[in-house]
């Protein structure tokens, strides 16, 4: 479903991708795992046309991505969960989750993709008409989640949604985010939480200053000794 190819995109001067390549096959979940600073929010910032892609390139569902429009690229069902969650504090609820909808101009499925979304985010409808700045960290990122899916995507890139969340509520996160794949959605996800990512993915990247350095089964980077060395806190 999304093909990169020997991927680069740099800051001024600084190359902060340097020739990357990954696929990410249509129902299931890839991660792209990364310390701070190793390019995982470049990747998916380049693919969804954010920044530019100086060389290389990104397809989706076979289309060159390069120079496309932002909004061309969502409405073609790539839809990109920005790290920080990026909600509209001074909306409530149900305005944040409408503007996920902004290209569709069938109410009717609309108030069906709502209900959707209410299905599964029931805290989302007993806060409908709070306002967004008014949420828990983790009711924010539910909120992030379910306008992105207002969209109807085909592929969902999420880039850190674990970010700055208590255990309990990165777990919940988490089953979320395997159930958005049960209802037929591809995840492209953008992790540093290493062991969550991995005991969900199909598939993963191993990202470092710019480059991909392991790929594997999610199953077979849990077990992989560098891995469990610098991600997951235990000895080879």
């Amino acid at each position: 479903m999304l093909v990169i190819k020997d991927l680069h995109v740099s800051y001024g001067g600084i190359r902060a991708l340097k020739g990357i390549s990954l696929a990410v096959h249509e129902k299931n979940i890839v991660t792209l795992l990364g310390s701070n600073g190793a390019g995982k929010s470049t990747t998916v910032r380049a693919i969804s046309g954010l920044i530019p892609i100086a060389r290389g390139e990104a397809l989706f569902r076979g289309v060159r991505l390069n120079d496309a429009p932002v909004h061309e690229i969502q409405r073609r069902g790539l839809i990109h969960v920005p790290e920080g969650r990026k909600i509209f504090s001074n909306l409530s609820v149900r305005e944040n989750l409408i503007m996920g909808a902004y290209a569709n101009r069938d109410h009717a499925d609309v108030d069906k993709t709502v209900k959707r979304v209410f299905s599964i985010f029931p805290v989302l409808e007993a806060r409908l008409h709070q306002l967004g700045g008014t949420l828990s960290g983790g009711e924010r990122q539910m909120l992030a989640l379910g306008r992105a899916l207002m969209s109807k995507p085909k592929l969902l890139m999420m880039d850190e949604p674990s970010l700055g969340l208590a255990p309990l509520v990165v777990a919940e996160v988490f089953r979320t985010t395997h159930t958005i794949r049960g209802e037929g959605v591809t995840i492209f996800l953008i992790e540093q939480n290493a062991f969550a990512a991995l005991k969900i993915a199909d598939y993963a990247y191993l990202l470092e200053t710019g480059r991909i350095v392991l790929e594997g089964s999610g199953s077979d980077l849990l077990e992989d000794p560098k891995v469990k060395q610098a991600y997951l806190g235990e000895e080879s």
